[in-house]
């Protein structure tokens, strides 16, 4: 749910681009996984999932509108551990689905911070004053009136933590920061009239730009409520970042500040071995970049017994979503220092949807590291063109990469599952 100018993602899917040029075959059976998409925008398409070709979709929550939606659906589809994924490299099984529980920064405003803000009995008056604070330029009174009652962010933090619990393979998001995105104009429908009613409620439903934005303390305020929770519970997270690369690595840096890892030089490792017998080097498992991690060698290792987990004040791991940074922003994230593990995922739309993307597109994907880049749809639509946008983005990575598609594929598949599991 991105795009390069912050306005939301019209409900059309977006042509595929087809030269006629004979292909090579795509290898749907080592297992494809979209990280991040949002097909219950458009609950009619669901019966779709088990029939597509992809192995796992990543479906994401954004608004109050579809938190429960999400879950109904993993409750159908999910899967709930590493070898129930791996049970088989087919698309058959109808146990395809990660869920992920967030509010997007699109809707930031609709949560009040009541650990900040003074709430009254009248609730109008609480309104008025909540959205006159969070966004800007100031709202008149007629918009204000069109705008939902505010919910307590402690409130949404509670339901996420207990969905996020009660599935074992969630992730939080989508989360994160957007400069560009402005609030539509009028009042949301309850219930959705275009296209017959397919469309889940709460977004822009055609609705013209205002323009009014949420401030950036506020959707930070969001943004690191939700990140600290990843954090307690051990979840990765699905990040959105338009306008704001910055920001949002000066808002994960604040939280890991105090916790970031030693990096310890060859020379001192060195010293240290011909006195001790313990390695302190700053490679680990899952920076490995030896063939059989990723399928190329052999069958993927078995799950490892991990220690129990500490709560922390940063999240595990995070994904940045459709990454639109250039390449010296994605190498901030490279830093050995930093305690969260970073992956980029790129989308068809987001990454090669304009003129500026396809130009900075090869160098994005050669600075992305083998072992951290991974695919997305971002589309809202299940089924045949979900399947196509998957296929589509992993052949340019491939292409840029210089890998073969299997090689590519094994590669891309490893890379989500340490991703999701650590």
């Amino acid at each position: 749910m991105c795009s390069p100018t912050g306005e939301s993602t019209p409900h059309e899917v977006p042509k595929r681009a087809d030269d006629g040029a004979p292909k090579e075959p795509f290898p749907w059976h080592i297992g494809v996984y979209d990280a991040h998409c949002h097909p219950t925008d458009t609950m009619t398409s669901i019966s779709s999932i088990k029939d597509m070709q992809a192995r796992l979709l990543t479906i994401m929550a954004t608004r109050g509108q579809d938190q429960d939606l999400v879950a109904s659906v993993a409750e159908q589809h999910g899967v709930t551990n590493l070898n129930e994924l791996r049970e088989s490299g087919s698309s058959e099984t109808p146990k395809k689905v990660v869920p992920a529980f967030g509010w997007h920064p699109w809707f930031s405003h609709q949560l009040y911070h009541d650990s900040k803000e003074e709430v009254t009995d009248d609730v109008q008056a609480h309104k008025t004053k909540h959205y006159s604070a969070v966004l800007s330029p100031t709202p008149d009174a007629d918009f204000i009136a069109s705008l939902p009652d505010p919910i307590p962010l402690s409130k949404f933090l509670q339901e996420t933590r207990q969905r996020v619990l009660a599935h074992p393979t969630a992730l939080v998001g989508e989360i994160g920061l957007d400069k560009a995105f402005r609030l539509p104009w009028g009042k949301a429908a309850d219930e959705s009239s275009r296209n017959g009613g397919d469309l889940t409620p709460g977004g822009r439903e055609g609705r013209m730009l205002s323009p009014h934005h949420v401030k950036m303390a506020h959707q930070v305020d969001v943004l690191k409520a939700q990140l600290r929770l990843a954090g307690e519970l051990g979840r990765p997270v699905s990040l959105h970042g338009v306008q704001a690369h910055g920001v949002l690595f000066d808002a994960l840096a604040s939280l890991w500040k105090g916790h970031e890892k030693e990096v310890v030089s060859r020379k001192k490792q060195k010293m240290i071995a011909k006195g001790v017998s313990e390695d302190f080097s700053s490679s680990s498992d899952e920076e490995s970049d030896d063939d059989s991690e990723f399928g190329l060698g052999e069958e993927p290792k078995q799950e490892k017994v991990k220690k129990p987990y500490k709560p922390k004040p940063f999240p595990p791991r995070a994904c940045l979503h459709s990454f639109s940074g250039p390449p010296q922003m994605l190498k901030q994230y490279l830093d050995p220092k930093i305690p969260v593990k970073c992956y980029f995922s790129f989308s068809m739309g987001v990454n090669l949807g304009t003129a500026g993307g396809e130009a900075k597109f090869a160098d994005v994907i050669r600075a992305c590291p083998d072992g951290q880049v991974l695919v997305e749809s971002d589309l809202h639509v299940a089924g045949e063109d979900m399947d196509g946008y998957l296929e589509d983005i992993a052949r340019r990575i491939c292409e840029v990469k210089g890998w073969g598609l299997d090689e590519g594929m094994k590669r891309i598949r490893r890379n989500y599952e340490d991703f999701l599991f650590g």
